[in-house]
């Protein structure tokens, strides 16, 4: 097969849950634990560094490759979903994954004639692990898909494990209240491994944390914050470290205490080599949608992939912020808590609702009727792209588009 028909033979003949949601989700280990053995086990091969969180698991895995690979080590990355590129999710120093190594493991694994029946993230994630060890990794940043405890990445031991935050998403498969997601994110705490905590400041989520680290004998950290001084482009300053943190977001200051907390537990890096890492995390590692910049003339335009109600904590502030007159382009997945996020954004904006193309998108009419209802008024457009030509042509300073990943991949494509 072709790259392409490889990847169409992915989505199309395995349980995908960017396509179909939590139909396509199989919590256990069981299927990629025979599915790496058929490959040789490669997970065993490595050298890990494993982050969970509801949010800011991407800034804080893509920080720390960047790091390490300024360090002159040979870097793994493991992120989901991808944005325009399949290849996207596995980056060795920065560098997608050939289109022939993709090829040639769909291929064996069609050869195997296994009885497995894996999903899309199960087979994604043992390329993943048979790349980076056929690419002698010195280390591999291994990002959780979804929660933790059942996910397919648990099956790795590593050096240390990253826990960035808790808050509530994927609520159907995971739990309704923080401390019972807290706990499918413990689920990836080790016997004697090292866990690091981002940000837990509710209690009942510490002690689940806490207990579970006691439980297996794990040394446990929650990061304490870093002085930290927003620049006038968004970016951000941590002065006692004399670094510069390219990424924007409210966030960013959070993630960056919980990188320089997890380097603690790798090996020793030079202060040059942090400082260069923070600040060309997007240059080595590829990294996109995090209050990106994508023109900043005649007005200033920005994406974002957050897509939850957590995520829109921090978005919230961010709009709010914003130069006005302000337009907002906006389009979620249907399994979200619209509500909640639309709860949490600008009145004195003018809004433009679309659908991301995702079989989960929340059509742009019901949109709008959602948003109607929080005091929130604008049209509606057939694509991402129809609604970024309709803003242009608005009298306004700023726009913002953001609400799912699927939306920002839609914006990418039509760009590039």
């Amino acid at each position: 097969m072709t790259y392409s028909e490889t990847i169409d033979w992915l989505f199309s003949q395995t349980a995908v849950f960017e396509r179909d949601g939590a139909s396509a989700y199989k919590p256990g280990l069981e299927t990629i634990s025979r599915l790496c053995a058929l490959f040789g086990n490669p997970q065993r091969r490595l050298r890990c560094v494993h982050v969970a969180g509801t949010n800011g698991k991407g800034s804080t895995a893509s920080t720390l490759a960047a790091i390490l690979q300024a360090a002159g080590l040979k870097v793994g990355l493991y992120t989901s979903p991808h944005l325009v590129d399949f290849r996207e999710r596995i980056r060795v120093d920065g560098q997608m994954i050939p289109q022939h190594a993709v090829v040639d493991f769909v291929e064996r694994w069609r050869q195997l004639g296994s009885e497995l029946h894996p999903s899309f993230f199960e087979l994604t994630t043992a390329l993943a692990f048979e790349w980076f060890a056929m690419q002698e990794t010195d280390i591999a940043i291994i990002e959780v898909g979804l929660g933790g405890r059942l996910d397919s990445t648990n099956v790795i031991t590593p050096l240390v494990s990253v826990i960035t935050n808790i808050s509530l998403d994927h609520t159907g498969l995971l739990g309704d209240t923080p401390a019972a997601i807290a706990a499918e994110k413990a689920g990836i705490i080790k016997p004697g491994v090292p866990v690091v905590v981002g940000y837990a400041p509710d209690p009942d989520v510490r002690a689940v944390f806490t207990r579970k680290a006691a439980e297996v004998g794990s040394p446990i950290e929650f990061v304490e914050p870093i002085e930290a001084r927003e620049l006038p482009d968004g970016t951000w300053l941590y002065p006692a470290l004399n670094i510069h943190g390219a990424l924007r977001g409210a966030f960013q200051p959070r993630n960056a205490a919980t990188v320089l907390a997890t380097l603690h537990h790798l090996p020793p890096v030079s202060a040059d080599a942090i400082r260069r890492g923070f600040e060309q995390v997007e240059e080595l590692t590829g990294l996109r949608g995090r209050m990106t910049l994508l023109e900043s003339a005649p007005q200033r335009i920005f994406y974002d992939t957050g897509h939850n109600p957590g995520a829109w904590e921090y978005l919230a502030d961010e709009l709010r912020r914003m130069a006005r007159p302000l337009a907002i382009i906006c389009g979620f997945a249907a399994d979200k808590d619209v509500d909640a996020i639309l709860a949490k954004m600008p009145a004195d904006a003018d809004y433009i609702f679309c659908a991301p193309t995702t079989n989960r998108a929340l059509p742009a009419a019901d949109l709008q009727a959602m948003a109607n209802a929080r005091g929130l008024k604008g049209e509606t457009a057939e694509t991402v792209a129809e609604a970024l030509d309709r803003a242009r042509r608005l009298p306004v300073s700023t726009i913002f588009i953001g609400g799912s990943n699927y939306l920002v991949g839609d914006l990418l494509k039509s760009n590039s």
